[in-house]
């Protein structure tokens, strides 16, 4: 199932004079298609798998992708107008075969038999989009494509193949595409941050002096692993940033008294990414931390009164640091208190809570809000949440106190 609205879809590309949208980029045809782009995009070229999204909502949606994912897709999405191209992988349904002659038969049925390309033919990839859009009138209007993904050599054949086409940037109208979030999305996004925070109440009850920063991990691990199990839905994913003590990159690291343990972590459901930190310390932090600490809870709190809807993600950004000037940090400067998580490559992304981004705020998005500090002979502390903008304001996804947490007092 696509996760996109495709009247929103449609009144961004009118918007940006576009008549389609090919995306190239893998997360971006598992958004568009609503299945995996299939094992031949793993060298990052474009061709391998294509989605096309006509402006036009009442439009269907079609697809390029290899023989081999066209099972899984086809299964996802049985309506999808799709068009496949031969990869190196030689798979066969034999369903039915007994004998060995009949294994030929079966490759002339579906016409597979021959040589099959090193890893995939760019050129026939670009082919067979050429050919939907010729058959939709499209082969010579307006599309915009992905090309923050696409490398300069891959879309200089794109251009050479369809020449007709009027080839843009349409990235700009994918971002904003996908800031919105849909209610399968949403969800997606609710179990991870639910299973990634279990993982710091696992982790939070194994806070010893003594332990080493690894076994803080895998403890994460293990809890965020079990509340899924629990919760029935599977984890795609995980990534976790954990520091231990003053030096903020010693991994060898272990727990002891009144140092500072940051977990900023996120488990993946569906390729959709959480995002959220918490700050510890087994025995009281020093006096420094709690300063520093109350400080980020200040300016935390000044950018959660802005977080809503029809404000700019600048003037998020502009309250926090104002706190902290008030704090007294005259000198702090923090290129973004946040941003939009979802199922793109990176865990951050677009838009985020900058200096001066005139953003605006929209319902369905789905953003963390953090702030961090990072101190190398003193420790890192961060606070970080996820929050669905609803029409009236911003939903916490996460339960656990923002404190900076003594566990030898708990």
């Amino acid at each position: 199932m696509s996760d996109i609205d495709r009247d929103h879809a449609e009144r961004l590309m009118r918007e940006a004079g576009l008549d389609a949208l090919a995306l190239f980029q893998p997360e971006a045809f598992q958004y568009a298609i609503g299945a995996p782009a299939g094992v031949a995009t793993m060298w990052g070229r474009a061709g391998a798998a294509i989605a096309l999204v006509p402006s036009d909502s009442a439009a269907g949606l079609a697809a390029v992708a290899s023989d081999h994912a066209s099972g899984p897709i086809l299964k996802a999405v049985p309506d999808i107008d799709l068009r496949t191209h031969r990869i190196w992988i030689d798979m066969l349904d034999l369903t039915g075969v007994q004998t060995v002659p009949q294994i030929d038969e079966a490759y002339q049925r579906l016409g597979s038999a021959g040589p099959r390309p090193e890893t995939f033919d760019r050129s026939a990839c670009f082919n067979l989009l050429g050919d939907v859009l010729k058959e939709r009138g499209l082969d010579r209007a307006r599309i915009g494509a992905d090309l923050e993904f696409m490398p300069a050599a891959d879309f200089a054949a794109l251009k050479q193949a369809l020449p007709g086409v009027r080839w843009t940037d349409g990235s700009d109208v994918l971002r904003r595409m996908r800031a919105i979030k849909s209610q399968h999305e949403i969800e997606r996004l609710r179990r991870a941050a639910k299973a990634a925070e279990a993982g710091l109440v696992r982790m939070a009850a194994a806070v010893k002096p003594g332990v080493p920063l690894g076994e803080l991990s895998s403890a994460w691990k293990a809890g965020a692993q079990a509340a899924a199990i629990e919760g029935g839905f599977v984890l795609s994913g995980h990534w976790d940033f954990i520091s231990v003590g003053a030096d903020l990159s010693d991994m060898s690291a272990v727990v002891t008294p009144g140092a500072l343990i940051k977990a900023d972590v996120g488990t993946l459901v569906g390729g959709y990414s959480s995002d959220g930190a918490r700050t510890f310390a087994h025995g009281p932090a020093s006096p420094l931390a709690r300063d520093i600490f109350k400080a980020l809870e200040n300016a935390f709190a000044a950018g959660l009164e802005q977080l809503r809807p029809g404000n700019t993600f600048g003037a998020v950004h502009a309250a926090m640091i104002a706190s902290m000037r008030k704090d007294g940090f005259t000198e702090y400067y923090r290129g973004h208190f946040g941003h939009s998580v979802g199922g793109s490559v990176g865990i951050e992304e677009w838009p985020f809570f900058s200096s001066g981004n005139p953003e605006i705020i929209l319902p369905n998005m789905v953003v963390a809000l953090e702030t961090p500090f990072y101190g190398q002979g003193l420790g890192a502390l961060m606070i970080e949440d996820l929050f669905l903008i609803t029409e009236t304001g911003a939903e916490c996804m996460n339960t656990l106190p923002r404190t900076l947490r003594d566990l030898s007092a708990e």
